[in-house]
């Protein structure tokens, strides 16, 4: 393969594209409600069936789909085709309970390795180029993802996984690949042991990032780019939907994940009421799948805020990068904090590295909120500018998040390095 170009539905008319959705979303309706039997008793008992879907709003009249109905029907209750007919399963970690489990036909892994060369292609990279992923292999569906759309693409991978920053960097010396897929909180780890080992981050090979798989800020964005002197880019997945691919930002805007809409359809809802809101209001983010057939999802609630915004680079709707999860907030004295609001704020600070945890306590009644961050890598964290900038900081907080935070400041490395998805939030409050 030596080329990728656009495909014809990345620029096709509003008009094709809502038509091709509908026809898809009949089929896989339809699909769910004739074998799966999960499905078919949810829409008995919401009184609808596959034949009301007339027009793409008709799809509000459907339930929604929740992480607790795959976990109910553990392992593959929810399954539209014979378990024998998957060729590969996939699970959460199942470190809140049991885990949820998603199988693939042979047709959804081609599906999957398409929307992913497509979004790697979306990112800025091309055929021949050469990627390491950092993604995790393994029933997560970040390495194998990332893996099979970058062969799908043309490129050459290189599957090393997560851990061993070590030797991550000393292959990315040796190898000198392009592309890096990997999560931002361990793109700054890496970032972390190649000047651990008198490297400069910015000469090294990488000129293209393409980062997932948790939250991250514009803020993180920059300081990613500023430090390794590359491309950021955001890619967007989930496995409850597919992993990895499901939207992808396109290097030339930069401004929030594309979403593939032909093979997945987006919607946005009051968290509260379940109702959907219009495009440009912030809510919680729906997807229903339009070509999946092991596991075809409704109206997945991701638990994801954000809101949807018209096509740039592409015909499709982008979403606005996700800062915040539903499940991630944290009410500190009435006061909704998100992890990623304190990121902000921290990126802001020259004087203060982007690695951080939020400490979640409970002093009498009272929930007590400390930021735990560390000092820029060569300025101690007793120095006076990293105190005065902790000090800033936690003004910072209190005058746009709104809530009182004690800043606990480290030195460089004082905080747990995370091997995939950070763990932002600790929280040591007793039931």
């Amino acid at each position: 393969m030596n080329h990728f170009p656009l495909e014809a539905i990345e620029k096709a008319s509003i008009d094709e594209l809502r038509g091709l959705q509908l026809k898809r979303l009949q089929a896989t309706l339809a699909h769910a409600y004739a074998n799966s039997p999960v499905y078919r008793a949810k829409f008995d008992a919401a009184g609808v069936h596959p034949s009301h879907c007339r027009e793409l709003a008709d799809l509000a009249k459907f339930p929604f789909t929740s992480k607790a109905d795959l976990r109910d029907s553990y392992p593959f209750g929810l399954f539209a085709v014979p378990r024998e007919r998957c060729v590969r399963i996939h699970a959460s970690s199942g470190t809140t309970g049991k885990p949820t489990v998603v199988g693939y036909s042979r047709n959804d892994i081609e599906t999957w390795a398409h929307v992913v060369a497509r979004s790697i292609r979306a990112a800025g990279a091309r055929p021949g180029e050469m990627v390491h992923v950092s993604y995790g292999y393994g029933l997560f569906t970040g390495g194998l993802g990332a893996h099979y759309g970058a062969e799908r693409l043309g490129l050459t991978v290189v599957p090393f996984g997560g851990g061993q920053t070590e030797r991550q960097v000393q292959l990315i010396t040796d190898f000198r690949p392009d592309i890096i897929m990997v999560t931002p909180s361990y793109m700054l780890a890496i970032a972390d042991e190649i000047e651990r080992q008198g490297l400069d981050p910015r000469a090294c090979s990488l000129r293209l990032g393409i980062f997932g798989a948790e939250p991250w800020t514009n803020d993180m964005r920059r300081a990613i780019e500023q430090r390794l002197g590359l491309d950021a880019v955001d890619i967007y997945g989930l496995s409850e939907v597919m992993g990895p691919g499901v939207a992808s930002e396109c290097v030339e805007t930069k401004d929030g994940p594309t979403i593939w809409e032909d093979h997945f359809y987006p919607e946005v809802i009051d968290p509260q009421t379940g109702v959907p809101v219009a495009d440009g209001e912030i809510g919680e983010l729906v997807f229903t799948s339009l070509t999946k057939e092991a596991l075809p999802i409704i109206r997945y609630r991701t638990r994801d805020l954000t809101r949807l915004l018209p096509g740039t680079a592409r015909t499709m709707r982008r979403m606005e990068k996700i800062t915040g999860r539903s499940d991630d907030m944290m009410i500190v004295r009435g006061v909704n904090v998100f992890p990623t609001q304190i990121e902000e704020l921290i990126c802001k600070r020259a004087e203060l590295a982007p690695h951080y945890q939020c400490i979640l306590t409970r002093e009498g009644p009272l929930d007590c909120l400390t930021v735990a961050v560390e000092a820029r890598p060569g300025l101690s964290h007793e120095d006076g500018a990293a105190q005065a900038a902790a000090e800033r900081l936690a003004h910072e907080i209190k005058t746009y998040v709104g809530t009182s935070a004690r800043i606990e400041l480290r030195p460089s490395g004082g905080i747990e390095r995370s091997l995939g998805k950070a763990k932002r939030v600790v929280d040591q409050r007793k039931p």
